[in-house]
């Protein structure tokens, strides 16, 4: 069966995708194996030396799957990871089976962001990378810090160090994909949270209208930028359907 790969976002890390354990069978109950990634700099790769380039990720994701012997795939990006996955789209078009863009955009600049990214620059370089984690995490939830599941999303947040913290900023602040859209060949999917702070539904629109092969938008009422850990039943349902489709 085909592996789906899960890239995380910016601050975020491989132990946040618990909850998407489900999918560890499909509809006829046969096994499918779940590749979560820490990218440099964040999770259990905190250890790592950062980088601040979309199109470095993108190198280093494939070249992590070709280490592990995985070739062909399912892909889902969140975040900053739904950039690094449209950038492996374009590179190896060849390895990727269906692609999973969940709450991201074609631009990395964020317009309607809940702060400007060079504001987040300068506030993490004032408040340390601690803090950092656990005020912008709080922003990923409709709930802010009284969501049920924003402590254990925080604690991964704060695996990262202030070089990688602002490294990520720094990739997302220079990076746009929006006038390669077209190049994506892969069948692609668009999940995105009514109320997410970071992505503003122009930019999903327009994932939705330039990418040739998008084949399907799904809208989460009222969520905010983490579906996955807000709504985890319905999530697991909806990317089930799809992977298994």
């Amino acid at each position: 069966m085909i592996p789906l790969v899960f890239v995380h976002g910016f601050m975020g890390g491989s132990e946040q995708w618990q909850a998407q354990s489900a999918l560890t069978k499909d509809r006829q109950g046969c096994d499918r194996e779940l590749i979560q990634v820490d990218l440099p700099g964040f999770g259990k790769n905190a250890h790592l030396h950062p980088v601040n380039s979309i199109s470095g990720f993108s190198d280093w994701v494939l070249s992590e799957l070709t280490r592990r012997g995985v070739y062909r795939f399912d892909l889902l990006g969140h975040s900053m990871g739904g950039m690094i996955v449209q950038e492996m789209a374009r590179s190896a078009p060849e390895r990727i089976v269906k692609l999973i863009l969940y709450g991201t955009g074609a631009t990395g600049v964020l317009p309607g962001r809940f702060e400007p990214i060079e504001t987040s620059m300068l506030r993490a370089q004032r408040d340390g990378a601690v803090a950092t984690a656990r005020r912008i995490s709080a922003t990923w939830f409709l709930h802010k810090k009284a969501s049920t599941e924003y402590s254990s999303c925080a604690a991964i947040a704060e695996q990262s160090s202030l070089a990688a913290i602002l490294a990520g900023l720094e990739a997302m602040r220079d990076w746009s994909g929006e006038d390669l859209l077209q190049d994506i060949a892969a069948n692609t999917f668009i999940l995105w949270g009514d109320c997410d702070r970071s992505y503003q539904w122009p930019q999903v629109e327009r994932l939705w209208c330039k990418i040739p092969n998008a084949k399907q938008l799904v809208i989460f009422p009222g969520c905010a930028h983490a579906v996955h850990l807000e709504a985890p039943q319905l999530f697991n349902k909806l990317v089930g359907e799809i992977i298994d489709g």
